[in-house]
């Protein structure tokens, strides 16, 4: 049995390297009645044409969907788009909640931007502890320390559609001639080029997983109270607040409001954009049930299809009457 990684996934086939050769896969039937979601950078046993088994992950994230990353790099442009700080805080956010390494990518350093964003940029991000890289794909510059940035390990590029992503990769890599397209200058908005998820090979070392554009990315999957673990700079000072639940909104004695001076602006009110999305979360939930039902159990080390009881006794009423349809025609 072959082992590899998906590095493609296209309608119901799934494209497996194994470090020699790429195969094209099917998902095996079990599989599917497990409801099992496969992700492009999953690691899997296949064979015979036929993916047998996923392997355990490292991580993943869920939007967009990949599997076993080293880091997150967020590509934002200078210009053309604008820069959006808060859209930035989101992808931000969305890496720290799956535990991911980030690092901050400013592309379209060619065009003419607002040089003090630059200061603006390092005074926010810097303490914070992300790399940041400038880059102008299209002048080739900062492309060596972006691409210094990839060596050894497996990258997911994000952010908006039209900030460069494809022009990044194919600066590193002009063999690979990436669909590109212009902003409009009407809406000032990118064109989705990368249609799907997919694990590029820039060298013999370094991967990156080539991302749709995307900008929906809501805070509706988690509970108000842990927004701010989300957010280093404020989660500081979380502790010396006077109430547990505390929402850093307008609470008497909450910390974070005694040292708001000491947070930026975009950073918090980023944070205030997230809570109120979280509180629609809260009250979406607030009347459901949560228990679930899980679809698959450990045998033998591997997962493999549960059946629930209703459907177990639903199958056994079956075979009985096949089995009295039987005796009744060997009667006759």
């Amino acid at each position: 049995m072959g082992k590899g990684q998906i590095y493609k996934i296209h309608s119901d086939f799934y494209y497996v390297d194994d470090g020699n050769a790429c195969h094209e896969c099917k998902i095996r039937e079990v599989l599917k009645k497990q409801k099992e979601k496969i992700l492009v950078g999953d690691f899997v046993e296949f064979e015979n044409g036929v993916i047998k088994n996923i392997l355990p992950r490292k991580n993943f994230i869920k939007r967009p969907s990949v599997a076993n990353i080293n880091q997150v790099i967020i590509v934002s442009a200078l210009k053309e788009p604008d820069l959006d700080l808060h859209q930035l805080n989101r992808y931000i956010a969305l890496a720290k909640y799956y535990n991911i390494s980030t690092v901050l990518c400013f592309n379209k350093e060619d065009l003419k931007w607002d040089k003090h964003l630059k200061e603006k940029i390092k005074n926010i991000y810097e303490p914070l502890g992300y790399k940041i890289v400038y880059t102008s794909a299209t002048e080739h510059k900062g492309i060596k320390n972006f691409e210094k940035l990839l060596e050894g390990k497996t990258s997911v590029l994000c952010g908006n559609s039209g900030v460069g992503k494809s022009s990044l990769i194919n600066a590193i890599n002009p063999k690979l001639n990436l669909r590109t397209k212009q902003v409009s200058e009407k809406t000032q908005r990118g064109t989705h080029t990368t249609r799907h998820c997919e694990i590029i090979k820039i060298n013999d070392t370094s991967r990156i997983v080539d991302t749709p554009g995307f900008s929906n990315v809501k805070f509706d999957f988690i509970l108000p109270a842990d927004v701010d673990l989300l957010f280093d700079e404020i989660a500081q000072f979380r502790s010396g607040c006077k109430y547990a639940d505390c929402l850093h909104t307008c609470e008497d004695g909450c910390n974070v409001l005694a040292n708001i001076a000491k947070i930026d602006e975009t950073r918090y009110e980023s944070y205030l954009e997230f809570v109120n999305e979280a509180k629609e979360y809260k009250e979406k939930i607030k009347y459901e049930g949560r228990k679930e039902e899980h679809s698959k159990k450990l045998v033998h080390n591997r997962h493999i299809a549960k059946i629930s009881e209703k459907k177990r006794q639903s199958a056994r009423n079956t075979l009985k009457q096949k089995i009295y349809k039987d005796i009744e025609n060997d009667n006759e």
